[in-house]
């Protein structure tokens, strides 16, 4: 969970440094991502606003960290793996965890439980029997300062 909570201080999001880290069945790293806009679009032409039109907010253009971990990894496959991540997934990085074939998610937080977008997938989690924990801290704290 460190790594993931650590990648997500990369994101450039005012709001929501969320970060995501796959790993496989013994615990080795796979890949890692953070919520933030797709390569090439710039954090300056694009707004991080998350109120008014639609397409004048960040909603249409981020990239999850869910989606940007899967994306971002190389190997041959992540079926049976582990994914940490700062925040329940939505209904649309579901279907990636799902399709992508990783079978268990750890979360350390929940706070949109009660969005029609979280009930989905949990329910999709239950169906295709994808198996998510939220995190308990073992108090272990890690500091860092760069």
């Amino acid at each position: 969970m460190g790594i993931a909570l650590l990648s997500g201080e990369r994101s450039k999001d005012p709001n929501s440094q969320v970060g995501a880290c796959i790993v496989s069945q013994d615990n080795k790293i796979l890949s890692i991502g953070y919520n933030g806009f797709p390569v090439g679009c710039s954090d300056d032409c694009i707004s991080w606003e998350r109120e008014g039109d639609f397409a004048e907010t960040k909603y249409p253009y981020v990239c999850h960290a869910e989606l940007n971990a899967i994306l971002n990894y190389t190997g041959t496959t992540i079926k049976g793996s582990k994914i940490y991540v700062a925040l329940f997934p939505c209904n649309e990085c579901a279907k990636a965890i799902i399709q992508s074939g990783i079978k268990e998610i750890i979360y350390l937080s929940d706070k949109y439980a009660d969005t029609d977008s979280v009930k989905v997938s949990k329910k999709m989690f239950d169906m295709s029997n994808v198996k998510y924990t939220q995190y308990k801290s073992r108090g272990n704290k890690i500091t860092l300062e760069l």
